[in-house]
C-alpha cells in the first residue's frame, strides 16, 4: 500500500499540470451536468414498516385526491383583550381571512372555525386548518406568500394571528452564514498551524474542489437516483470536514519530509505513501459509518449516508492526486519563510522538541492517573445520557419569537396542549357487514381510553368503507404521556378487529413522529455494532494489533456518551439553556444519536489513524514504545489539534441558529469532536499505550500469518527508494 501510494504521489507530482487540468475538467463537466439536470423529486419522509406510514398509504388509496401527505397550516385567531372572537366584527375578519386562503394557490381546503366548531369555550380563540396539495418543502412562493398576506390582513383587522404547521417548513434557515464562519475560522487555524498562507490555503482549495464535485454529482444524478437537495446536506458538511483533514495531513507530512532534507519530488512521494495510507483507511472507516446508515431502514437516511460516503471517496482521491500535484506547483513555499531560508535538516533539528512532545512525556510519566482521570471525567459527563428521552421536537421547541411557537402556545392556552398534535385514526371497514357500526364502535372505544379529551365523528370516503376519526390527547405531542396514549389506542386494535372486523391504524404527524423515534431507537444498537465491528476489523489490518483497535472503539464510545450527556443536560434538563438560546426543554431529537455516531465515528477514526499510524511507524522503525509515542506526538499532535479545532469551529457555528434541531446537532457534534480529540486521542491514547508497552502491538501468530501486510506505516519505502524500479512510473490507476 505505502509503496504504491508513494509512486502515485511522485507520478502526480511529476504530471502536475495534466492532473490539475483533469480535476478542473471533471469539476466543470459535473457542474454543467448539474446545471442541466431536471429538478430532483422531494425526499418525502417515508417510514416503511411503521403503522403510521401504512395508514398514510391507505389514506391516499381510499381517499383519492385527499393528499394525506400534503402540508397543513393551522391559523390561530385571538380576539383583542376584553372581546370575543365570536363578536360580529371579529367573526367577519376571521371568515374573510379563511375565505381568502380558500382560493390561494395549492390550497385544497380552508375550514371555517365557526362551521368546524373550533372555537374555545371562553370564546376568545379560534383556529382554522388550511390543507395543501403539496408537501411543506414543495409549496410555491405564491402559496406561502398568500398565507403570510392573509394572516397580516387578520392582524390589520385588530386580531392576534399566529401560524403553525408543516406548511411553514419552507421557511427554514439555510445555514450558509454558519458555513462561511466555519471556513473563516478554519483558515485562521490553518494559518496559525502552518505559519504560511500558501500552506493554509491549499487544504481549503482542495476541500472546496472535492465538495463541489460531490454536490454537483448529487445534483446531476438527483432525478435518476431520487437524490434531492436534502440528501446532500450531510455530504456537504462531512465532505468539507474530511477534505480539509486529509489535505492537512498530506501537507503536514510533506513539510516534515522537506525538513528532513529530502528533495521536492521525494517529499511528495513519501507524504502520499505514509500519510496517504492513513488517509485511505481513515476514509474507509468514514465510508463504513455512512453506508451503515442504510441499516436504519429510513430511505432518506440511506440516501444521505450513501451520498456522503461518495463525497468522502472523492475527498480521498483528491488528497492522493490533486494535493501532490498542487504541491508540485508550490514547492518549498509550503514552508514558513524562516524554514525556507534554513539549511535542509535545520527545521528538523529546531523541531526536535515541541508542545506535542512535552505533553506526551507528561502523560508517559503518569499514565495511570491520566487514564483514571479521563475515564472518570468522561463518565461524569456521560451520566445525564442515562436519562435520554428521544423524540422529534415540533413547534413547542422553537424560539418564542417565532410565529410557530406563539401559535402553539395560544392553541394550548385556548384549547389544551393536545390540540397541537391530534391523532388521526383510520378505520378500514372494507369487507365488514356494517362499516358505519364498526366506525361508531371505534369512536366509542377511543372515548373510553384515558388521556383522550375529544373525538370527532367518523368521516367516510366516497366508497363508504373507510373512515377517519380525530382523537385529541390531553397532553402535548412531545410528551411521554402522548406516546403512551398512542400505544394504548393501538392496543385496542386487536379487540376492535375481533369485535367488528375493522382494522384500526393510528397515524398523523404526532403518531408518525413517535414511530420515527421508535424505529431509530430500535436501529441504534445494530447500527453501532455494525460500524464499530467493521471498523475494528479494518483497524486490525491497519495497526496489526488486537488491543489498539479495541482501545480506539472504546474511546469513541466514551466520547459519544459524554457528548450525548451534554446534549441531555442542556436540551432536556435545561442546564445552561439560556446561555445558548434554548427557549424550551424537551426530548432529544431522535436522529441525534444516529447522526452523532455516524459523523463523529468517522472523524474520531481519522484522528486515531493519523496519530497512531505515526506512532506505529516509529515503533516499526526501531524505537521503543515510549519513544514511539513521543515521536508520533512530535509530528502529528499539532496537526490533529488543528484538525479538531477546525471541526469544532464548523459545528459550533450552528449553535447560534434559531432552529432548535440544528442548534442541538451543532452543540452535540462540536462537543463530541472536542471530547474525542482532546480527552480520548490526546490523553487516553498515550496513557493506554504507555501502560501496555510492547503488548499494545501484540498480534497472535496465527492471525499474523493470515492478515495481509498492507504496510500503512511505510516500512518498505526505504527499499522502494533504493530499488531501481522505484524510479519508474506506476501503472495507470
Amino acid at each position: 500500500m505505502a509503496t504504491f501510494l508513494y509512486r502515485l504521489g511522485r507520478w502526480a507530482f511529476d504530471r502536475r499540470k495534466p492532473v490539475t487540468l483533469l480535476w478542473v475538467a471533471v469539476l466543470a463537466v459535473a457542474g454543467v451536468l448539474a446545471a442541466k439536470a431536471p429538478a430532483a423529486p422531494d425526499d418525502g419522509f417515508a417510514m416503511p414498516g411503521t403503522e403510521a406510514q401504512r395508514a398514510f398509504d391507505l389514506m391516499n388509496e381510499r381517499f383519492p385526491g385527499g393528499h394525506a401527505d400534503g402540508a397543513q397550516a393551522r391559523i390561530v385567531f385571538v380576539a383583542p383583550d376584553g372581546q370575543k372572537i365570536t363578536a360580529d366584527a371579529n367573526r367577519q375578519a376571521v371568515q374573510q381571512t379563511v375565505g381568502e386562503l380558500a382560493h390561494a394557490a395549492q390550497v385544497t381546503s380552508a375550514v371555517d372555525p365557526f362551521q368546524a366548531h373550533t372555537v374555545s369555550q371562553d370564546g376568545t380563540t379560534a383556529y382554522a386548518t388550511v390543507s395543501y396539495s403539496a408537501k411543506g418543502g414543495e409549496l410555491s412562493h405564491d402559496a406561502t406568500a398568500a398565507l403570510e398576506q392573509a394572516a397580516q390582513h387578520g392582524r390589520d383587522a385588530g386580531l392576534k394571528v399566529e401560524m403553525g404547521g408543516t406548511a411553514l417548513a419552507a421557511h427554514g434557515e439555510t445555514g450558509g452564514s454558519s458555513e462561511a464562519i466555519g471556513m473563516a475560522l478554519s483558515a485562521v487555524v490553518l494559518v496559525v498551524t502552518f505559519g504560511s498562507l500558501v500552506a493554509a490555503g491549499l487544504p481549503l482549495l482542495t476541500a472546496v474542489v472535492g465538495v463541489g464535485l460531490g454536490m454537483a454529482l448529487i445534483t446531476a444524478l438527483g432525478s435518476t437516483l431520487g437524490l434531492s437537495g436534502t440528501t446532500g446536506t450531510l455530504a456537504m458538511m462531512l465532505g468539507l470536514a474530511v477534505g480539509i483533514d486529509y489535505a492537512v495531513f498530506i501537507v503536514s507530512r510533506y513539510r516534515a519530509e522537506l525538513a528532513e532534507g529530502r528533495d521536492l519530488r521525494e517529499a511528495a512521494g513519501r507524504a502520499v505513501g505514509t500519510a496517504g495510507s492513513a488517509v485511505v483507511f481513515a476514509g474507509l472507516t468514514v465510508v463504513i459509518a455512512l453506508a451503515g446508515l442504510s441499516v436504519v431502514g429510513i430511505p432518506i437516511l440511506s440516501k444521505m449516508g450513501l451520498a456522503a460516503a461518495g463525497t468522502v471517496v472523492i475527498a480521498v482521491l483528491v488528497a492522493l492526486t490533486l494535493v501532490p500535484a498542487l504541491l508540485g506547483f508550490i514547492g518549498r513555499r509550503v514552508l514558513p519563510r524562516k524554514a525556507r531560508k534554513a539549511a535542509p535538516g535545520g527545521a528538523r533539528r529546531a523541531a526536535g522538541d515541541n508542545g506535542g512532545t512535552r505533553w506526551a512525556r507528561w502523560v508517559l510519566r503518569r499514565p495511570l492517573l491520566v487514564l483514571i482521570g479521563g475515564v472518570v471525567g468522561l463518565g461524569v459527563l456521560a451520566a445525564p445520557a442515562l436519562d435520554l428521552r428521544l423524540g422529534l421536537p415540533g413547534d413547542e421547541a422553537k424560539p418564542t419569537s417565532s410565529t410557530e411557537r406563539r401559535a402553539y402556545d395560544l392553541l394550548s392556552d385556548g384549547f389544551g396542549p393536545g390540540f397541537n398534535g391530534p391523532l388521526t385514526v383510520l378505520v378500514d371497514a372494507k369487507g365488514t357487514p356494517n362499516p358505519k357500526a364498526a366506525a361508531d364502535r371505534v369512536v366509542e372505544t377511543i372515548h373510553g381510553v384515558p388521556g383522550v379529551v375529544a373525538v370527532t365523528p367518523p368521516v367516510f370516503n366516497p366508497a363508504g368503507d373507510t373512515a377517519l376519526v380525530n382523537a385529541v390527547p390531553a397532553t402535548g405531542p412531545a410528551e411521554a404521556a402522548t406516546t403512551d396514549l398512542v400505544k394504548s389506542i393501538r392496543g385496542e386494535a386487536a379487540a376492535l378487529k375481533a369485535g367488528s372486523g375493522a382494522t384500526v391504524l393510528v397515524t398523523g404527524t404526532t403518531a408518525m413522529n413517535i414511530d420515527v423515534s421508535q424505529k431509530l431507537s430500535d436501529a441504534l444498537l445494530p447500527y453501532l455494532a455494525l460500524v464499530v465491528g467493521l471498523a475494528v476489523v479494518l483497524l486490525l489490518l491497519v495497526f496489526r494489533s488486537v488491543l489498539v483497535p479495541l482501545k480506539a472503539a472504546l474511546g469513541f464510545l466514551f466520547s459519544v456518551a459524554a457528548a450525548l450527556g451534554a446534549v441531555v443536560a442542556i436540551f432536556q434538563w435545561g442546564w445552561l439553556a439560556d446561555l445558548i438560546g434554548v427557549d424550551q426543554t424537551g426530548p432529544v431529537m431522535s436522529m441525534m444519536p444516529i447522526f452523532m455516531i455516524g459523523v463523529v465515528f468517522g472523524l474520531a477514526m481519522d484522528y486515531e489513524v493519523f496519530l497512531v499510524t505515526r506512532i506505529r511507524e516509529a515503533y516499526v522503525h526501531g524505537e521503543s514504545p515510549a519513544e514511539a509515542v513521543v515521536t508520533g506526538f512530535r509530528h502529528n499532535a499539532r496537526v490533529v489539534t488543528a484538525a479538531a479545532l477546525i471541526m469544532i469551529a464548523v459545528f459550533a457555528g450552528f449553535i447560534g441558529m434559531d432552529e432548535p434541531m440544528i442548534k442541538m446537532m451543532g452543540l452535540g457534534l462540536a462537543a463530541a469532536v472536542a471530547f474525542d480529540a482532546f480527552a480520548v486521542r490526546m490523553a487516553l491514547v498515550p496513557a493506554v499505550l504507555a501502560l501496555l508497552g510492547r503488548r499494545a502491538w501484540w498480534l497472535p501468530k496465527g492471525l499474523d500469518r493470515v492478515l495481509p501486510d498492507i504496510d500503512v506505516e511505510g516500512s518498505k519505502l526505504q527499499q522502494a527508494a533504493a530499488d531501481p524500479l522505484g524510479d519508474r512510473e506506476p501503472v495507470a490507476v
